[in-house]
């Protein structure tokens, strides 16, 4: 993971020198920008981030700034415990067990629970719900196909180190939620798979489902020239292989392993010529293509088999 860059806090320049105008003055002026009252970080090294570290310094912004230890949860707690999740502009995420006052202020957005009941563990210093709760909350508050991105990274063995079950993640419902909510969970939970290769596919592989399209089989072993390539999508009655372009596998050390973008494109154009000579055909999905009208029309032109219509105005949409 990359370092993310250091927070400028005004209170620190207050203490230092008694003057924190000039954050001020950098932040009209381009050099920095300011993330929420006090805190700062380069303009720079800002525009470099994608959209989940800039989200992961917002939460650590929040920390600085508020004044009582905070108890982050959901998106903001699985940000800390490096759990993947599809942000869509979310915001702080915290526990609070006092029931008067506003509950959302000053970008947090603050979940009453039961005192004792909060599930807290510390993990680099921050004060966050366990893995189990943070997941099931998120599935508790988001539309499926965000819910199952989650799920499925806990139930990973290879991309997550400390792999649970899906009975551990459904005894962890129990009494915890509504009735709607506890559906709404037990269903993602239930859909949760442990072999998903990255969270765009497990997005992809939930709307497809949504979408009412058969759910196909995940990191299916096709027999090629190259020897056995692993699919991240294979529907068998149609013999169709989908693919998942994330921006991991040409970005992220772990996934290129020591060779450069350019690579990693030139063998996966191998590696997909080799299963088109099995007699199979391929086609390919990026995060472009996950909005749902968009999916629906790339899936009906791939041939991936229907199971049903898919419902007018489904939440994922």
């Amino acid at each position: 993971m990359r370092r993310l860059p250091k927070l400028i806090l005004a209170k620190d320049l207050t203490m230092l020198r008694g003057d924190a105008r000039p954050l001020s003055v950098d932040a009209r002026a381009g050099k920095l920008v300011r993330i929420r009252h006090g805190v700062y970080v380069d303009a720079r090294q800002w525009q470099k981030l994608e959209s989940w570290e800039r989200y992961a310094l917002n939460v650590e912004a929040a920390a600085e700034c508020l004044a009582a230890p905070t108890i982050f949860s959901h998106h903001s707690a699985a940000s800390i415990h490096g759990i993947p999740t599809i942000l869509r502009q979310q915001p702080v995420h915290a526990l609070t067990t006092y029931a008067g006052g506003g509950r959302s202020r000053a970008g947090v957005r603050r979940h009453l629970v039961v005192e004792g009941s909060e599930q807290v563990q510390e993990v680099n210093g921050f004060l966050v719900t366990d893995r189990v709760r943070t997941v099931l909350d998120i599935a508790a508050s988001v539309p499926f196909a965000e819910a199952v991105v989650p799920v499925d990274f806990l139930l990973n063995r290879n991309r997550n180190s400390q792999p649970v079950t899906k009975e551990q993640l459904l005894d962890g419902i129990k009494g915890t939620y509504s009735k709607a909510a506890d559906r709404r969970v037990t269903a993602a939970v239930e859909f949760g798979a442990g072999d998903s290769g990255s969270p765009g596919e497990s997005y992809a592989r939930a709307l497809i489902h949504v979408l009412g399209f058969e759910v196909p089989l995940l990191q299916y072993a096709v027999k090629t020239m190259r020897g056995t390539v692993y699919t991240d999508y294979y529907w068998k009655s149609v013999g169709l292989v989908g693919e998942f372009d994330g921006r991991e596998k040409y970005m992220k050390p772990e996934y290129l392993k020591g060779r450069t973008p350019s690579q990693v494109v030139i063998e996966e154009k191998a590696r997909e010529d080799a299963i088109r000579a099995t007699g199979r055909r391929v086609f390919r999905l990026v995060w472009s293509d996950l909005s749902v009208s968009k999916l629906e029309r790339a899936l009906e032109a791939a041939g991936v088999p229907r199971r049903r219509r898919a419902s007018a105005g489904h939440p994922n949409s």
